[in-house]
């Protein structure tokens, strides 16, 4: 289920009051990028797309959106961010490739997940 526009209209309110007071204490966007990383924030599937496995995907294939993915493309981004995986770590997940047990993200039940 998407967000009201109530929400929609509260989270914009609240970012620009956030900024508004940043900007106003002298903090930088460099400031908040270098707190963000001590933030205790859970990994998820949406938040390692984002951050992991796009800027892999941009700098291996300069390619912006993961639609833009041919099938010769997956393997490298995958390959890369398993080694990172496995020094930053120490964890191996295989590429899942039985069909019949990967769930469709895209399905109506499962876009909460996502």
């Amino acid at each position: 289920m998407q967000r009201t526009q109530s929400q929609n209209n509260a989270l914009h309110l609240y970012l620009s009051q956030v900024a508004e007071t940043l900007a106003r204490e002298g903090h930088t966007m460099q400031d908040v990028t270098k707190a963000i990383r001590r933030a205790e924030i859970r990994p998820t599937m949406a938040a390692l797309k984002e951050v992991v496995w796009r800027p892999l995907m941009e700098i291996i294939h300069a390619k912006k959106s993961t639609t833009e993915l041919s099938k010769q493309d997956i393997d490298p981004v995958y390959e890369a961010m398993n080694k990172w995986l496995g020094q930053e770590f120490q964890i191996h997940i295989p590429w899942p490739s039985d069909p019949d047990k990967i769930p469709n993200y895209h399905s109506p039940d499962l876009k909460t997940k996502v």
